[in-house]
């Protein structure tokens, strides 16, 4: 309480000073001085004084490169001492120089000073920061302070947080004028504090409204209806994107186990463990890149993408080699089977990886985001899943319609028995077909891993909704299993903000049974001659 007291007189006298002043001799050479009183005092007085002349001083202050030699104050630059007095720069420290040393007191106040001089700085991000700083914690107090770096002010995006700051310190103001126009300009805005603050002017619960004045409280009800609904509308657009990002997880999740569920028949209750596969692939990709080639350090996501799928493919060659292909036309033994290879691979990866979760950071061009709307942001991440799910329907899509091994996937999905009659080779295109599947979901993992952590049991809560988009979409159909994914991503997301996340797993899962005792066939019915077995 104590240090933002400080802060705001602090600012406010550098915001009243008419202009900025030069720097005094005299209180540069208190920065030097033993007494901690002495240095707080001469910080104060420096705040009024032209922040680009202050700020590396102060910031050589707060880095501990700041010396003291005699009279005179030098600052480290790099490897160059500058005197601070004159701005030469000298090729050596002078004789004697001393390192200045400042206590916690000190330097408290030296971080209230930065805060508002970064307003000033030359760099850009440094006064955007500063900017958002302000912003957020907006006073009367700081209101000329605001005007200044308004007015010199170029950056739009720094000069929009300028003056949804000064409106927001406006609302503080004695005058009703200035409060009715701060309240006005705040319609255009969607944030939550802002909300706050408007509602706050409307409360009555001590007998009187906070607002005094009627045209004021007018005022604030309509911006305050403006800022709800836009906050609405930023909060859907959200859920829809972040419904649109988890449905492509779940989109390759399940396009891999439509292929060999479409194929073979085969309730594969280990799929989620292929996921697990491919996100630990990932994992090990960018430790190696980490260790060996750190300056591709950005790259490892490109070179995970194949490896997780030759990975994920071998481990599904192995489970239909050694045990699937001996259970076929017995569904429910395949299950239990599926089921106790989950627990195996499960269990492997605890003992090869340890039980705990491992984190996969998101290369640089993956970090970030975009702001579509205001209060919508969409993380750069999940943008490049969305993108990566596209790009592996596509890869599938061409697969199983222009290649040979995509007919035979088809014909044998179709009709067994007629495909096996043909001279099609079902045994091998039932490995091939595994093999594939398996694959495409290692690269769910891999998409996975850019958003969660990678755990032994991270599969376990994917295995339920693949099998969900894949009955819902319809056997063996990618266009099905398309809209179903995206479907329940969204729907999902939406009941999550309604009804939590427990409740809206419930609601789905209720309405999936539903929508598949009146259409069993799913979305998509699959076209084709059958014979029942």
């Amino acid at each position: 309480m104590v240090r933002l007291l400080f802060l705001l007189a602090l600012l406010a006298r550098l915001a009243w000073s008419p202009a900025f002043a030069a720097l005094d001799p005299a209180q540069l050479a208190r920065l030097g001085a033993d007494d901690s009183d002495e240095k707080i005092a001469a910080i104060a007085a420096l705040a009024g004084a032209d922040p680009e002349a202050v700020l590396p001083i102060f910031k050589a202050l707060s880095e501990d490169a700041l010396f003291v030699a005699g009279d005179k104050l030098l600052r480290l630059d790099g490897e160059t001492y500058v005197d601070v007095a004159t701005g030469k720069a000298l090729t050596a420290p002078l004789e004697n120089s001393e390192a200045v040393s400042i206590n916690n007191r000190v330097r408290r106040t030296l971080d209230a000073a930065l805060a508002g001089l970064r307003l000033f700085a030359s760099e850009r991000e440094v006064r955007l920061t500063a900017a958002k700083d302000v912003s957020a914690n907006a006073s009367a107090e700081i209101l000329p302070l605001l005007d200044k770096a308004l007015a010199k002010e170029a950056d739009p995006q720094i000069k929009q947080l300028l003056v949804l700051a000064q409106a927001k310190a406006s609302l503080g103001s004695p005058d009703a004028a200035a409060r009715l126009k701060a309240v006005k300009s705040l319609a255009d805005s969607a944030d939550p504090a802002v909300r706050q603050l408007l509602a706050a002017m409307l409360d009555k619960s001590s007998g009187s409204y906070t607002e005094p004045d009627e045209a004021v409280r007018i005022a604030a009800v309509a911006s305050l209806t403006q800022i709800e609904r836009r906050i609405a509308v930023g909060e859907n657009l959200g859920r829809i994107f972040t419904g649109i990002s988890l449905g492509s997880i779940l989109l390759l999740a399940a396009l891999g186990l439509a292929i060999t569920y479409g194929v073979m028949g085969v309730i594969n209750m280990a799929h989620g463990e292929l996921l697990m596969v491919g996100a630990y692939t990932t994992w090990v990709v960018q430790g190696l890149f980490r260790s060996y080639v750190p300056q591709w350090l950005d790259a490892y996501v490109l070179a995970a993408i194949p490896l997780a799928f030759m990975v994920a493919a071998l481990v599904g060659v192995a489970m239909e080699r050694l045990v699937i292909r001996h259970l076929y036309g017995r569904p429910l033994e395949t299950l239990l089977a599926t089921w106790g290879l989950s627990l195996v691979l499960i269990q492997a990866a605890r003992v090869i990886f340890g039980p705990q979760n491992q984190e996969v950071a998101n290369p640089t061009w993956m970090s970030g985001g975009i702001e579509l709307y205001a209060g919508a942001m969409l993380p750069l991440n999940r943008i490049a899943i969305i993108g990566f799910a596209l790009f592996v329907l596509l890869i599938v899509w061409l697969m199983m319609q222009k290649t040979r091994l995509g007919m035979f996937v088809r014909a044998v999905t179709q009709n067994r028995a007629m495909a096996g009659c043909v001279g099609v080779p079902t045994r091998r295109i039932d490995t091939l077909a595994f093999a594939v599947g398996s694959g495409i979901a290692g690269l769910g993992g891999v998409a996975l891993s850019q958003i969660a952590n990678v755990g032994p049991d991270m599969g376990q809560g994917y295995i339920v909704d693949s099998f969900l988009v894949v009955v819902l979409g319809g056997v063996g159909q990618l266009a099905g299993a398309v809209w179903a994914a995206l479907g329940l991503g969204i729907v999902t997301k939406f009941l999550e903000g309604w009804a939590g996340a427990v409740i809206a797993k419930i609601l789905v899962l209720l309405f999936i049974i539903v929508f598949i005792q009146k259409r069993p066939q799913g979305l998509f019915a699959l076209k084709g001659r059958f014979v029942e077995n």
